[in-house]
């Protein structure tokens, strides 16, 4: 699988032009397609006219919180050849499916963890899966953005259009995420969208936390931060915050912090996959903080996020997670490491930042 490689720099107008111009064909095909896979994954059918009034609202809300990110919408939709409620429903796609609390058996979610000294050499890294339903695997791809007047960029991951998924910046912040399942979901900024604000905006775990608490988020998730000195791991629910506070920071799908954990709307059947995912994640990175000798190298990330239960295969049904993509981040090096599909099955593509002083190479290459 070839993954695009997108580098866009300039206003954020220009940067979503480029992003969009460079997607075009697939973002139309994409959206041709049940309305982003949305109608095959909703609990109801779905419509575009139908869904003009919430797509208006997050709208709104997106260019209320994050005005950047709102004109680089704006740039995406012209780039593509879409018009701007479609590139707004690739941003909240996922809320506009929503969740469900009827106990139907998952296929599993994200697993994620970080390290200040797991990584090559003893290095900090931030890993995971990234496990999606709607079969998105054919919707990868990698940015690398620069806002003019900045001295930062941020490398991303990216779905279907997204303007930021998972990712760092030139600084040494890295950001990953699992989705938890609680609250109110409805218009606010996506929080994909709150992780590319964060890499644009934030230079560390400690001004990532800052700005969190001002973003109006429009669904539940939990953070994993990682930057060359410090780790975080945080948990969003209906606009609070909550630090999870773990010698080990790794987290899978249900909330850990007892504040949350009761409001949590995970079914029986995603906990017990969650529990499990958890434990294994837990040993895998002691094993590796404890074998003697500084850390492990990226293909050994890579190897535990490719056993089971970490890593979830397919059955067949675009209704259910699977495990569509893994990446290892060393935001030290400014590097991306990515194994697009199912992990165990995928060989390595390398993406660094073109200006990380820690990354002598530029774009990608593959291993």
């Amino acid at each position: 699988m070839t993954v695009p490689f997108i580098r866009a720099a300039g206003d954020p107008f220009s940067i979503g032009y480029q992003h969009g111009a460079a997607r075009a064909a697939a973002l139309r095909a994409f959206l041709d397609d049940d309305l982003a896979r949305v109608g095959k994954l909703a609990p109801r059918p779905v419509s575009l006219p139908a869904l003009r009034p919430v797509l208006a609202q997050y709208d709104a809300r997106i260019a209320a919180a994050a005005p950047r990110l709102s004109e680089e919408v704006g740039g995406l939709a012209e780039g593509a050849r879409i018009s701007r409620e479609e590139a707004v429903l690739l941003q909240v796609r996922r809320e506009i499916i929503g969740y469900q609390r009827v106990p139907v058996p998952p296929g599993g979610d994200c697993t994620t963890y970080a390290s200040l000294s797991a990584g090559p050499g003893g290095v900090p890294v931030l890993a995971q899966t990234v496990d999606l339903n709607g079969d998105l695997d054919d919707q990868i791809a990698v940015l690398e953005v620069g806002l003019s007047g900045s001295g930062r960029r941020a490398l991303l991951l990216s779905f279907g259009g997204l303007l930021g998924y998972l990712g760092l910046n030139t600084d040494g912040l890295a950001i990953g995420l699992n989705l938890v399942l609680g609250g109110q979901w409805g218009p606010g900024l996506p929080p994909y969208l709150a992780i590319r604000y964060l890499l644009d905006n934030a230079g560390s775990v400690a001004d990532a936390l800052a700005i969190l608490p001002g973003l109006p988020l429009a669904s539940s998730r939990s953070l994993m931060l990682c930057d060359t000195g410090s780790l975080a791991c945080v948990e969003l629910l209906d606009g609070d915050v909550r630090l999870v506070d773990s010698p080990q920071l790794v987290h899978t799908n249900h909330f850990l912090h007892p504040d949350f954990a009761r409001r949590d709307q995970l079914n029986v059947f995603a906990r017990n996959s969650s529990l499990l995912r958890l434990k294994a994640a837990v040993a895998g990175l002691a094993a590796f903080s404890g074998a003697g000798r500084p850390g492990r190298a990226v293909d050994e990330h890579f190897g535990l996020l490719s056993q089971p239960p970490i890593c979830v295969p397919g059955v067949g049904d675009i209704r259910r997670e699977r495990t569509v993509a893994a990446v290892v981040l060393l935001p030290g090096q400014g590097e991306l490491h990515l194994r697009p599909g199912d992990p165990s099955a995928s060989p390595t593509d390398v993406f660094r930042l073109a200006d990380s002083d820690a990354a002598p190479a530029e774009g990608r290459s593959r291993s």
